[in-house]
């Protein structure tokens, strides 16, 4: 991994108050649910589950817990002694060094609270508590201290406490993603200890994941990677689509773009599209250019980081939209800042319609720097342009000299868009450069970069831009299944999602479906209940941030096997 932090501090950036104010208009209604916890648990190794971590039920019992238990052999049942567990918890007395974990049998975005009392002498010192809370168990098997990535720390979820008085309600003001709290007791003193009762997650989301009927698959473990998929979009629709609640907490344009898909297929929820869409677009750089993130969670800020596809696909979330919701308002007020990006992305196409991006404004991909991105760059800016010339058809072409706008095309006031027939030609020239000298014939595929790579990412991006046309297409992933799979080397659930969709679109539906089942269903055999932000199958604890501890585990990108297959496969809904 070779990423380097973008600091571009004299970027300046507008913010058009108009389309703020859109933006606030479709700002959505969190709903707010109390959970409880499902049992208390320790950690046990399991070399099954992922990093080597399991839990286990706690077997600890007070004596009133055990005489309890035994005038009620005759009534056993998991569920039901997980719960005398939970009631129980009260009755455990806690002191220097103990701890317990409370297991809310699913994932959590949101705050946690939780009743302390004291139990023996007077209260002489403080209680001084950690509170440690973990999307999964493995989370809770490292030490914080050893922490040596390069994000900052302060992403790990963990809190020191010192409580002077008891009994006290603790709220925990921060929001958290979690399903695991472990308690843990650093000290009180010898003449005291304390017990926890009454613990709570109070569950937030702007989707009601309860009350949506939405179809599952009859094939059970189909079926278990689309309620997963469902419960991760829900956990990261708050305030605007997170890509991560855990970590980053904020908007990225290319998780934009999959979790509205995702969202089509579910919730539907198109005003929290609309929402995010124009936030972009009210605050894009004084030359037009839209950065990769931008922060909302208190005042409207951009973040000075620019990916070149990611700029792009606001054009693909733009067009998505268009093709579920009817919306001649937002087309409008939106299609100018479309313009404004393609005109920046072709600034980097060279006569010979080969692109050449820099590393201001690098492609994406994927996490990992282990493949040469030209081609696949190449083959994201013609599957956007294709977008782009929809739109325009949308929009209505008046035919006005090539480029040229009148008003303020930041504020969506337009009197005029480009000809057409200017990108069309451009689009020609694209995929022609492509054809003629990065497509190898002999070997149906593509090759990237100054020493003509093979790459996986270069061929499923060219067949989704059906750049070869659609029998050379299932050729060419007919090749890829052969020489790259199985996969290695490729780092998230997000390039996954487009070499699923790439074997989808070439017709070869078997290999997606066992793709989808191997990979997204690899990550709930190792105990996922929410899809993760990286995952690699021949290296289970790959991080593109140097630690685990920073990882998120319920993430944005990760959410789309539901809508590939109510897309691709409907059948399996039957």
């Amino acid at each position: 991994m070779a990423f380097k932090f973008q600091i571009n501090p004299d970027i300046r950036f507008i913010h058009d108050e108009a389309l703020l104010a859109k933006a606030d208009a479709c700002r959505p209604v969190i709903h707010a649910r109390a959970v409880r916890p499902r049992r208390l648990v320790c950690l046990q190794q399991d070399p099954g589950k992922y990093m080597g971590w399991g839990v286990c039920e706690d077997e600890r019992k007070s004596v009133r817990e055990d005489e309890r238990e035994r005038a009620r052999e005759d009534e056993r049942g998991s569920a039901r002694e997980d719960e005398r567990r939970v009631e129980a918890l009260p009755e455990r007395v806690l002191r220097r060094g103990d701890r317990v974990i409370l297991d809310f049998g699913r994932h959590c975005v949101g705050h946690f609270s939780v009743d302390i009392r004291k139990s023996g002498c007077a209260m002489d010192a403080p209680l001084y508590l950690r509170v440690r809370l973990a999307e999964v168990c493995a989370e809770l098997a490292e030490e914080p201290k050893a922490y040596e990535g390069w994000l900052s720390r302060s992403w790990i979820q963990e809190e020191y406490l010192h409580l002077d008085v008891l009994p006290a309600r603790l709220e925990l003001p921060r929001r958290y993603s979690f399903r695991f709290v472990e308690l843990t007791v650093i000290d009180t003193s010898p003449k005291w200890g304390v017990t926890f009762a009454n613990p709570q997650a109070e569950c937030l989301s702007a989707a009601e994941e309860e009350k949506q009927a939405i179809p599952l698959p009859a094939d059970e473990r189909l079926r278990a990677i689309c309620e997963v998929s469902v419960r991760t979009l829900a956990e990261c629709m708050q305030d605007v689509f997170e890509d991560g609640p855990k970590r980053d907490r904020r908007l990225w344009l290319g998780d934009l773009r999959l979790q509205a898909l995702a969202n089509y297929a579910t919730f539907d929820n198109a005003a929290l599209v609309k929402r995010c869409l124009y936030l972009f677009a009210a605050m894009a750089t004084e030359d037009g250019r839209l950065p990769a993130c931008v922060f909302t969670s208190q005042a409207y800020e951009p973040d000075d980081t620019f990916l070149f596809d990611y700029s792009l696909f606001f054009i693909s979330a733009l067009h998505d939209y268009l093709q579920v919701h009817e919306d001649p308002e937002l087309l409008r007020d939106l299609y100018p800042v479309c313009v404004r990006q393609m005109n920046a992305a072709w600034e980097s196409v060279g006569a010979d319609g080969a692109l050449h991006c820099g590393e201001d404004c690098p492609v994406f991909i994927d996490w990992s720097n282990d493949f040469n991105k030209d081609t696949a760059g190449q083959a994201v800016l013609i599957y956007v342009l294709r977008q782009f010339l929809t739109l325009g058809q949308m929009a209505g072409d008046p035919a006005c000299a090539p480029g040229q706008m009148t008003g303020n095309p930041a504020s969506g006031q337009m009197a005029g868009v480009p000809n057409l027939a200017l990108w069309q030609t451009r689009l020609d020239r694209l995929t022609a450069y492509a054809m003629s000298e990065l497509f190898d014939a002999d070997r149906h595929l593509f090759v990237s970069g100054p020493d003509r790579e093979l790459n996986a990412a270069s061929q499923v991006w060219m067949v989704l831009a059906n750049v070869a046309g659609e029998a050379e297409n299932r050729r060419i992933m007919e090749e890829t299944v052969k020489n790259f799979f199985p996969v290695r080397g490729i780092a998230t659930p997000y390039m996954y999602h487009h070499i699923a969709e790439a074997l989808f679109a070439a017709g070869l539906k078997t290999e997606a479906l066992d793709l989808i089942r191997a990979y997204w269903g690899g990550m709930i055999d190792l105990g996922a209940d929410t899809f993760w932000e990286s995952y690699q199958p021949d290296m289970p604890d790959y991080s593109p941030y140097g630690s685990t501890s920073v990882l998120s585990y319920c993430h944005a990108w990760s959410c789309t096997p539901v809508y590939l297959l109510r897309r691709y496969a409907p059948e399996v809904f039957a």
